[in-house]
């Protein structure tokens, strides 16, 4: 049977190509908003901290009629720490809408989220968005989409993907790169007629591979999946089973069955074969299960997600403001949290250490698991984490680190400056590229290599490069790098920090805290352009007398202090250091507070035990 009134489609592109505004135009073109309904722009970004950062992070699914075709449309990240997302989801589709900027043309995502959907043999629109930008080049990027596909060994039939070329802020599409749309139409048409509608046995046994999971306060825990054989319908007893792990074998029955249209799932009595559904019932599912018939249980195969490449320690906080501005503290509401992540979120890792207090978190980048961080502070979570590591593997004998494809956009003149720093990080450039005034240079570096590197860049670009990289391969220990060339200014006392102590330390560096913050013996309130850690003193005050008052501190002038953000500060902490984590607050931190036995511990590391 092929279901002609169902297309199911994944739009893939590289991080702020347009994907989730091409998403907004077709709902809203496709009538699931009314003529007066005001719309958000980018409404598929639900999430609070996606709006913020203007980046999807969790695949979000959707459907839109044209034609009495119901289109099912799921858009997908474009970063590659949320590439598990990407993976999973293009298992539930039939064909992908590759979004490319007809300025920026073809990425390291581009090429990662490419190369997975032409593994699972998908049928490929390209959609060139941007095209009313001034700077676009149109005809160079078509060459440049071709030239991938090629690169990435494409099939013939892959190779004539029809393009599609889109103002995704004007809501229009057209045919022909020359002649601008009026509306999504085109599109619309392409996909109806180029992707291929979902078949298999209608009256066969049920099939269905679980391709993301959500817990739901009142439901439970949902399976989302497409139907690959026979029927669904609520009250149904099935098997779940696991391509992985063939001892899986649970059954329960189905108590809800929800459809999408639009953005809303919708209760559903029955489902057949293309359907993309939600079900509840089971507490037991997880991504990459197959529920199917209990009388003849057979999983489907699922390609296991990319392994994570950084990893990093979340701890129970034990600094002496532990406890003051957290909700959740302990070390059961934080293991509750990591295990319940790890859940939905297929690329991330969390395992118990020897310590109690203390967990093992893997993910696939640095933003990643800046993004879990991020997340549980806003929920009222208070921990402490450790400077992120890479994982290292040893591959024939030999210890092998991850190496990251790093692009690179700059202007001319700051080419020498990108050349000098990355070559110092054990970079080695790939291609060099010119594009217009610009130019685009291509690395392989290790990941580790990145760690602290996005303020670097942009002081040494001035605030106009734009840089991305994508995980490409395991290679051999590439030697040392200096993590970070400057020293700190460690707090010596617990108190509130004082105009007159916070002038005297910022001679000898630059400061992180204004005055009358909090600080603690062993907290890190400055930089020293140095490469050691100095002791200071910033809770001191004046001492007073007849002839020198209080009044006279106005006098004294502090440098302006710009807080560090929480990839800021990620991208500072050393192995010695932690980050204190919690809703109000970000404090670096030495692992041993005490500044004593902080400097016995270094000289014996510098001169052993003599």
């Amino acid at each position: 049977m092929i279901n002609e009134k169902i297309r199911n489609i994944a739009i893939i592109a590289h991080v702020d190509h347009g994907k989730t505004s091409l998403v907004n135009e077709m709902l809203k073109q496709g009538g699931v908003f009314r003529e007066n309904q005001q719309v958000e722009d980018r409404v598929m970004d639900s999430n609070a901290l996606e709006r913020e950062r203007g980046i999807t992070i969790l695949s979000k699914n959707a459907a839109c009629m044209y034609n009495g075709v119901k289109i099912n449309v799921i858009d997908t990240p474009g970063h590659a720490d949320f590439g598990g997302e990407v993976e999973r989801v293009l298992k539930m589709v039939d064909g992908v809408l590759l979004v490319v900027d007809a300025f920026e043309g073809t990425m390291p995502q581009t090429r990662f989220v490419l190369s997975k959907a032409l593994e699972l043999n998908h049928k490929v629109v390209v959609v060139i968005n941007k095209i009313d930008r001034k700077d676009a080049r149109v005809k160079e990027v078509i060459d440049e989409v071709l030239e991938l596909l090629i690169n990435l060994g494409a099939t013939d039939e892959q190779l004539d993907s029809p393009f599609v070329f889109c103002s995704a802020r004007y809501g229009t599409s057209s045919l022909d790169p020359d002649t601008p749309g009026t509306d999504m139409k085109p599109l619309f048409e392409t996909i109806i007629s180029h992707i291929p509608a979902p078949s298999g046995d209608e009256k066969g046994p049920l099939k269905m591979l679980v391709s993301s999971c959500e817990q739901n306060d009142y439901l439970g825990k949902l399976g989302v999946g497409k139907i690959e054989q026979g029927q669904v319908r609520v009250g149904d007893t099935v098997a779940v089973v696991n391509y992985h792990d063939p001892s899986k074998k649970t059954q329960f029955r189905i108590v809800n069955l929800f459809q999408f249209e639009g953005l809303k799932r919708v209760n559903a009595e029955s489902a057949t074969v293309g359907d993309i559904v939600c079900i509840s019932g089971s507490n037991e599912i997880t991504i990459g299960d197959t529920i199917t018939d209990k009388n003849q249980p057979e999983a489907l195969p699922f390609v296991k997600i990319s392994e994570p490449s950084v990893e990093m320690e979340f701890s129970v906080n034990n600094s002496p403001f532990a406890g003051t501005e957290g909700k959740y503290c302990t070390s059961r509401h934080l293991r509750d949290r990591l295990f319940k992540e790890a859940v939905k979120d297929l690329s991330l890792r969390v395992y118990e250490t020897s310590s109690a207090d203390t967990f093992r978190v893997l993910g696939r980048g640095e933003m990643h698991i800046s993004i879990l961080i991020e997340n549980m502070r806003r929920d009222g979570f208070e921990f402490q984490v450790s400077m992120p590591k890479v994982i290292f593997k040893e591959i024939d004998g030999v210890k092998c680190e991850p190496i990251d494809r790093l692009t690179i956009d700059v202007p001319e003149d700051c080419v020498g400056a990108i050349m000098s720093t990355i070559g110092a990080r054990k970079g080695d450039l790939i291609t060099m590229t010119p594009l217009g005034n610009r130019i685009r240079l291509e690395f392989f570096i290790p990941a580790r290599g990145l760690f602290g590197y996005k303020n670097q860049f942009l002081t040494d670009t001035r605030g106009e490069g734009v840089m991305s990289s994508v995980f490409e391969e395991y290679q051999p220990y590439k030697g040392n790098i200096d993590r970070r060339n400057y020293g700190t200014l460690v707090a010596y006392e617990t108190g509130e920090a004082i105009q007159y102590g916070l002038y005297n330390a910022q001679e000898r560096g630059k400061l992180l805290i204004t005055p009358g913050v909090k600080v603690y013996g062993g907290m890190v309130v400055g930089i020293n352009p140095k490469k050691e850690d100095i002791v200071v003193n910033v809770c001191k005050k004046k001492q007073l007398t007849n002839m020198r008052t209080s009044a006279s501190d106005e006098a004294l002038r502090l440098e302006p202090v710009k807080p560090l953000s929480l990839e800021e500060c990620l991208e500072f902490i050393d192995e010695d250091e932690l980050l204190e984590v919690t809703p109000t607050s970000l404090r670096i931190r030495k692992i041993v507070l005490d500044h004593v036995q902080r400097g016995r511990m270094d000289y014996r590391k510098k001169y052993g035990d003599k």
